[in-house]
Parts: structure tokens; C-alpha cells; sequence
């Protein structure tokens, strides 16, 4: 790992965006279990984003961002592209600073994703996640429509944002010797790993993707963002591409390793938490603790913590995936 002074977002960015938050977002729970401590020797502390606003840790980078935008900025109204997190924070962001917000949404999304999205006043245009570019999409909307984008990662704003949640983590669970959260476009890692960046002893930081997609194995291995073929998964939070070249920046910069789950981790991750924990996660908000479970990550005789990113998941979905884990 390499500390570079010359990174996208550093620690005051990420404190000056807790303080932005500071009484709208949630300040989300951190949970422990002495029955997982004693499984692997540990002590993990789970961080529950899906407690936060919208569901999941996204509203942390939506409202830091879309706060600080000018007021001709807001006026136009925002757009992004989400397969629904990052729509429902920004559809919400959007909502408290009075403007309009667009979302462009994967055809296969999560249906219950999308009517919260459009619940929260968002209007909704579909694309294929499969054969369209989304970033081409939202870039040619905005030329021709003159909206504000908001980026769903490759921000340093929503960066800064989503990186609060291990900034709490840390203040609530005290010194730790290992981070490990949730990597898609890398917004949450990167801000994550800034914010254990600026205590005295920084904890290593992991991230874990979908194994079915690869986008940050391929990329660190090639040692620059590279796009892959977009996998099938049930974590559809984390089906992109590609890194975002800032958030490559910093993980490339601050993160140990990016390692992959398959889908069968991510139940048995899911199952664990509602039956041990009694906490719902989406898939890709599991995946952080399935790579622990699966013991992809040593964390023996360590104080780690763990980042759930998220929640979102209809009942029937949710039922679904649990029936397929047994």
C-alpha cells in the first residue's frame, strides 16, 4: 500500500461531511455477538447501514453531496444512474433541498427498489445494465437536459460522505486492527479507508466485491481501472463495470485487498445475520461479513470491523434467496 498526500478526499473532507450530517443522517447502530467472537477468536463489531436513511450507507454521500451543491445547481434539478441505493438517497437528498431528482434505473432492479424510489418523488427512466453505458447515459441526459449529475461514487463529496459510516465505527468501537467493507464502485471503501486513515494505529482495510463480477480483483491486478464483463449475481448493488478512477485512487492507495464472495457466501451471510442478529440485509450489504464467514479474511486474535451497507430487499426476494441457501 502506498499513502499518497495527493488523494482525491483526505480526513478533514470526511469529518467536514459528518459534521454536514450531523442530525439529519442516522448515526446507525454497531452490534456484537460473543457467539461470532468466540467462532473465530475475534472481536467483530457490525456496523448497520441499513438502519440509515433510504435503507443503506448511500444517503451519506447524497445529502453531503447534493447540500453543498449552488443554488443554480440545485435548480436544474439532479440526475444519476443507481440499480437503486444510491436512487432512493439521492430521490430523498434531492427532496430536503427542494429540487427534482432523475434516476436512470437498471431494467432488472429490484422492483421494491423502484417504488421506493419513486415513492420518494423521483422520476424513474429504465436501461439495461447488459448493453448500455450507463455513465454514456447520464452524461448524454445532461447535455441535453442541463441537469446537475450526482454521481453514485466517483465523487469526492459522496466519498467523503460514505465514509462517516467507518468514521462512526471507529469512534463507537475504539482502536481496530481490521476494516472490511462492502466494495461496488468503491465510494464507501475509499471514504472508509480515509477515514481509518487519520487515527493514531489505522486498521488494514479490506474490501469485498461480488465474485461473479470481479470489476476491483481485475483492476488492482492490472494496477488501473479496467472494465469487465457485467456478471449475473444476486447482488445487484454491486453489478458495475468498473472501479471509478478516484475511488481506484484511494483503494489502490490505502486498501490492502479487494477479495470476492459468490452468491452462496452472501445467503449464508444473509441467514446468519436474520437468525443470530435478528438484522435484514440485501445481499451485497452481507457481503463485507460473508467473507469473514467464509474465511476468505484471517481475523483471528483481531478487533475488526465490519460494514453492512445495506437493506434493501423486498420480502419475497428475501424469502427467495433464503430458501435457495438451505
Amino acid at each position: 500500500m502506498n499513502n499518497d498526500s495527493e488523494l482525491p478526499i483526505n480526513p478533514d473532507d470526511v469529518a467536514a461531511a459528518a459534521q454536514r450530517l450531523a442530525g439529519v443522517a442516522h448515526r446507525t447502530s454497531v452490534f456484537t455477538s460473543r457467539q461470532l467472537d468466540e467462532r473465530f477468536g475475534a472481536e467483530l463489531f457490525l456496523k448497520a447501514e441499513q438502519f440509515q436513511r433510504g435503507g443503506a450507507f448511500k444517503f451519506r454521500g447524497a445529502y453531503n453531496t447534493v447540500s453543498s451543491l449552488g443554488k443554480g445547481e440545485l435548480a436544474r434539478g439532479v440526475v444519476a444512474a443507481s440499480s437503486g441505493n444510491h436512487a432512493q438517497a439521492l430521490a430523498i437528498a434531492a427532496g430536503l433541498a427542494g429540487t427534482a431528482a432523475t434516476i436512470f434505473m437498471p431494467q432488472d432492479a429490484p422492483a421494491s427498489k423502484r417504488a421506493a424510489t419513486e415513492g420518494y418523488g423521483a422520476r424513474v427512466i429504465e436501461f439495461d445494465r447488459y448493453a448500455d453505458d450507463r455513465e454514456a447515459i447520464v452524461r448524454e441526459f445532461v447535455e441535453r437536459e442541463g441537469l446537475t449529475p450526482v454521481h453514485p461514487y466517483d465523487d469526492p463529496q459522496i466519498m467523503a460522505g460514505a465514509g462517516t459510516s467507518a468514521l462512526e465505527l471507529l469512534q463507537e468501537a475504539g482502536p481496530l486492527d481490521l476494516l472490511v467493507i462492502p466494495a461496488g464502485g468503491g465510494g464507501q471503501l475509499s471514504g472508509g479507508a480515509v477515514a481509518a486513515s487519520s487515527v493514531a494505529e489505522p486498521p488494514r482495510v479490506f474490501g469485498v466485491e461480488s465474485a461473479a463480477v470481479g470489476q476491483w480483483g481485475a483492476s488492482l491486478a492490472e494496477g488501473r481501472p479496467v472494465r469487465v464483463k457485467v456478471g449475473r449475481t444476486i447482488a445487484d448493488g454491486q453489478q458495475l463495470p468498473s472501479p471509478g478512477t478516484r475511488t481506484f485512487t484511494v483503494v489502490k492507495a490505502l486498501v490492502e485487498d479487494v477479495v470476492g464472495v459468490e452468491d452462496a457466501q452472501m445467503r449464508t451471510a444473509m441467514r446468519y445475520l436474520f437468525e443470530r442478529q435478528k438484522l435484514v440485509t440485501e445481499p451485497s450489504g452481507s457481503s463485507a461479513l460473508a467473507a469473514v464467514l467464509a474465511g476468505l479474511i484471517d481475523v483471528k486474535g483481531l478487533r475488526v470491523g465490519v460494514i453492512m451497507s445495506g437493506g434493501n430487499i423486498a420480502v419475497d426476494r428475501f424469502v427467495s434467496l433464503m430458501s435457495q441457501e438451505r
